[in-house]
């Protein structure tokens, strides 16, 4: 429960982080053992839906408007009733109590049939075409409503999932191991990275009805984690080891390591402008790459390993895991957390696709909701966010500007 911070900050002086809301699940005796663990939250891009693998096989669909009326914070960021946060239990979700017009989003239970140790959405542009150009017919027409599910399971298989109807579509099998994690390209293309035990990265076209198209190569032990840059050109891998991996999406080469952690890396997140990198390892640190790495979080005497990372759409917070039962908000523009709030046996967490919300999920099977602190972000930001993310770190170090304005846009003068 001990965490270091800058000397100058005393821990009680840091704000508490307003805990909002909790999914639950079913309580039984076969739940006290391993398998119950919910590895993976997510939110759907569009904002439509929120997914969590709550254990034992079975991941749950739950549109997100729905669940945010129940907890303690309204659409518009106003707190509705910030004294008594909701929790609510998933367990007769299906019951039939509650009729729902057509047009609406429907909540389903999926059973994956076997852990789900990762899962991630994906939506489909339609002028993005498959990188197979010489095949005209494809099995899956996927149109510009399409959102899929991809769920990574224990025994090295990749299902994908139809969002809306809940159908199974495809049945990815080529990793040998637990496939750990999954992350969709954000340009619509729906190509579909999976990072497994097996030491691997693989590469899957589903407009292409899902077939491989690359095995990334690299890493000596475990993968655990990847992510794209929000352009789609570059992908970073983290794994059992101390390098940090990036990959050219565009010729699937390696581009280089990053170095800096001692310990296996666990977690990576490129912030929504792409300028920064954010990644967290078992060394207890969380560090900001691009710049040249900083750490911004560490453990103090207890070591306390980071378990998850994630940035906020607004590009100004990101939020940290760690083993000291405690989730963090961080700024970017500060080097003590901006808030503070107590969770036991934290594994995963991820921001909702407007920022206001961060969902943690639990070794319990539970995710547990948080508001997001908010500020006013100033002008000097939102510029700087809107050209990075049309200009890259190199093109701006060539512009013929004034160094003061050239070391804010590379951020470093944050």
């Amino acid at each position: 429960m001990a965490a270091s911070f800058p000397d100058s900050v005393n821990e009680n002086d840091i704000g508490k982080a307003k805990f909002i809301g909790e999914l639950l699940v079913p309580v039984a005796p076969f739940d006290q053992k391993a398998g119950r663990e919910t590895w993976t939250v997510a939110f759907a891009p569009n904002g439509s839906y929120f997914a969590w693998s709550q254990g034992h096989r079975i991941v749950r669909l739950i549109p997100w408007e729905k669940c945010l009326k129940n907890f303690s914070i309204g659409h518009n960021g106003e707190a509705t009733n910030a004294s008594s946060p909701r929790r609510l239990s998933r367990r007769n979700s299906n019951g039939g109590q509650e009729i729902q017009p057509a047009d609406e989003p429907r909540e389903h239970t999926i059973d994956c049939g076997d852990i789900v140790c990762g899962l991630a959405f994906g939506s489909s542009v339609p002028e993005k075409q498959s990188r197979c150009v010489n095949i005209e017919w494809h099995r899956f027409k996927f149109g510009q409503d399409q959102l899929l599910l991809a769920t990574g399971l224990n025994n090295g298989r990749i299902k994908i999932w139809d969002v809306y109807t809940g159908k199974l579509l495809l049945n990815l099998m080529d990793h040998t191991e637990l496939v750990r994690d999954l992350t969709f390209a954000p340009d619509g293309s729906l190509m579909l990275v999976s990072a497994s035990r097996d030491k691997t990265l693989r590469v899957w076209d589903l407009k292409d009805d899902g077939n491989m198209v690359k095995v990334l190569r690299g890493h000596q032990n475990w993968v655990y984690c990847s992510a794209f840059s929000p352009d789609s050109s570059i992908l970073c891998s983290v794994g059992a080891g101390k390098a940090v991996f990036l990959w050219n999406m565009d010729k699937l080469t390696l581009i280089r390591k990053l170095e800096g952690h001692h310990n296996d890396v666990v977690s990576c997140e490129f912030s929504p402008d792409g300028a920064l990198l954010a990644t967290a390892s078992y060394d207890t640190r969380v560090i900001p790459s691009f710049p040249p790495p900083s750490p911004i979080f560490a453990g103090g005497a207890n070591d306390r390993w980071v378990r998850s990372v994630s940035f906020c759409p607004d590009g100004r917070h990101l939020a940290s895991i760690t083993d000291d039962r405690m989730v963090r908000f961080w700024s970017i523009e500060e080097k003590a957390p901006q808030a503070i709030g107590s969770l036991s046996n934290g594994l995963c967490c991820a921001f909702s696709a407007e920022g206001s919300v961060l969902a943690t999920g639990t070794r319990g099977g539970s995710v547990l909701f948080w508001e997001c602190p908010r500020s006013v972000a100033s002008l000097q930001h939102m510029c700087r966010m809107s050209i990075r993310r049309l200009t890259t770190t190199q093109q701006v170090e060539t512009l013929a500007i004034p160094t003061p304005l050239r070391d804010y846009l590379t951020y470093k003068i944050i």
